[in-house]
């Protein structure tokens, strides 16, 4: 993040701007809706400029930027579309203390001004870098038909009210009572008329402070293979309302991003054969907050259900009293069969598919190898690396043929996927040459099918074949 996004407080300070044309047209119609003292300089100003002079809406100063100008200013805006003058004012106003934006010159410019989707008091701002303005403005486009019109309204009452909201607990009970408000209580009263807003809150409050504190309650979310945008509508949900954020060292960061900023983010990681918190500790950090009257947000990659250690979560909280959830996700073999193009079922070829552990709590987990060994059968392995040369001695053993397809998929559903293609007779040689580092799911009797292709529609994926 190279620029880093704040709202300045600009009431009783200035901004001066130099040019009249239109790209200070542009930049005034933004900076008119803020609380500022404007000040404008330019020789020949545009019409609207003059207009808005006229009104009392800003100052207008009909000669060139001169030192002493931007003495006390908060922002400098250089805009009058000539390099040479944009780079005489912008030094005059650098030398006095104001920030500096010179329009249409992201590199010498100190801060950008994003697109803005104003319902004042509520202002969401769009930035990308100054790398590309349509798709900000595409975006802002999209907020602005989404947020309806009494949002602004809503809010400034909302803001009103806040001291007396404060007789409410901090935390969840104030959090529930403002959610109330804008979601359900204050939309339904404006829509009767604004003047109705102010009794609807006082009602709304009075049922809250009569309100017992609610328990903590658990929910135990599968957070997907990686991917934020293959995370559920119900898991986003669940994010948005963590107290508590209890998550694995599998989960990407892009999902942690996802979480209220306010939540406490604990790091439960586990990892095999290496550093793990140990799972009575999670069970006791899961039941600790949730007794305590939090949200908690137990986040599993993939789907919490698959080689989770779920039920014993689950007992945990059943043996404290502390009520729970489960928010399912998508499984990794699920994302892993999608990026090789493949299907986990196909008529005529397998009835069933089997999901397997590489390791289990004895080490190495066995499994029924005759069975995996005959023509036809499918398999996916989770945790499967280090089990690798396990699994192929097993099942050259039990008379597997060794050119049955194997697929390792590294990342599933990741910007850095990778695919390595292999067979039963090579695996654990072509998984050492590939030096897989990520996650990896290992597929027994599938091979990448048009990979590339299905690439060719998804930007956001990044494969590497490797033979």
């Amino acid at each position: 993040m190279q620029h880093f996004p704040i709202f300045l407080a600009l009431s009783e300070r200035s901004i001066v701007l130099s040019g009249g044309g239109e790209a200070a047209l542009a930049k005034l119609r933004l900076l008119m809706k803020s609380e500022a003292a404007i000040v404008v300089h330019a020789e020949a100003p545009e019409d609207e400029i003059v207009r808005w002079a006229a009104d009392g809406r800003l100052t207008l100063v009909r000669r060139p930027l001169a030192e002493g100008d931007v003495k006390g200013a908060a922002l400098f805006y250089a805009a009058d579309e000539d390099e040479a003058e944009d780079k005489r004012t912008a030094a005059i106003a650098k030398a006095e203390g104001a920030l500096v934006n010179i329009v249409d010159n992201l590199a010498d410019s100190e801060f950008i001004t994003p697109a803005i989707v104003d319902r004042d008091p509520v202002t969401v701002a769009i930035g990308t870098e100054g790398a590309a303005p349509v798709l900000a403005r595409a975006i802002k486009a999209d907020l602005e038909a989404r947020l309806p019109a009494t949002l602004g309204p809503l809010a400034r009452i909302g803001k009103a009210f806040r001291k007396m909201a404060e007789a409410l607990p901090h935390g969840r009970a104030r959090r529930d009572f403002w959610q109330d408000y804008y979601f359900d209580a204050g939309p339904r009263a404006i829509a009767e008329g604004e003047d109705k807003v102010d009794a609807a809150l006082d009602d709304l409050l009075t049922r809250h402070l009569g309100r017992e504190a609610a328990p903590g309650h658990v929910a135990f979310v599968g957070a997907g293979p990686g991917d934020p945008e293959l995370l559920t509508l119900k898991a986003r949900k669940a994010l948005d309302a963590a107290d508590v954020v209890i998550y694995d060292r599998l989960v990407s960061g892009e999902i942690l991003e996802l979480a209220r900023r306010e939540a406490v983010m604990i790091d439960a990681g586990k990892e095999a054969y290496g550093p793990s918190t140990p799972q009575d500790q999670i069970n006791q950090l899961i039941t600790k907050h949730a007794g305590e009257g939090h949200q908690v947000v137990r986040l599993k990659s993939g789907d919490a259900t698959v080689f989770g250690r779920l039920d014993e979560e689950i007992e945990a909280c059943e043996a404290a009293g502390v009520s729970w959830h489960i928010v399912p996700g998508i499984t990794s073999a699920s994302a892993a069969v999608a990026g090789i193009g493949q299907s986990l079922t196909r008529r005529g070829r397998n009835a069933s598919v089997r999901f397997l552990t590489g390791h289990d709590m004895k080490g190495f987990a066995e499994q029924e190898w005759s069975d995996l060994a005959k023509p036809g059968q499918v398999a996916a392995i989770y945790m499967g690396k280090r089990a690798t040369r396990f699994v192929q001695g097993r099942l050259l053993i039990h008379g597997a043929d060794r050119a049955t397809p194997v697929t390792f998929v590294e990342n599933a559903s990741r910007v850095d996927q990778r695919v390595v293609s292999s067979t039963i007779g090579t695996m654990a040689d072509d998984l050492a040459k590939a030096d897989l580092t990520g996650p990896a799911l290992t597929f027994l009797g599938l091979a990448p099918r048009a990979a590339q292709g299905a690439l060719a529609d998804n930007p956001h994926a990044l494969q590497k074949e490797l033979a």
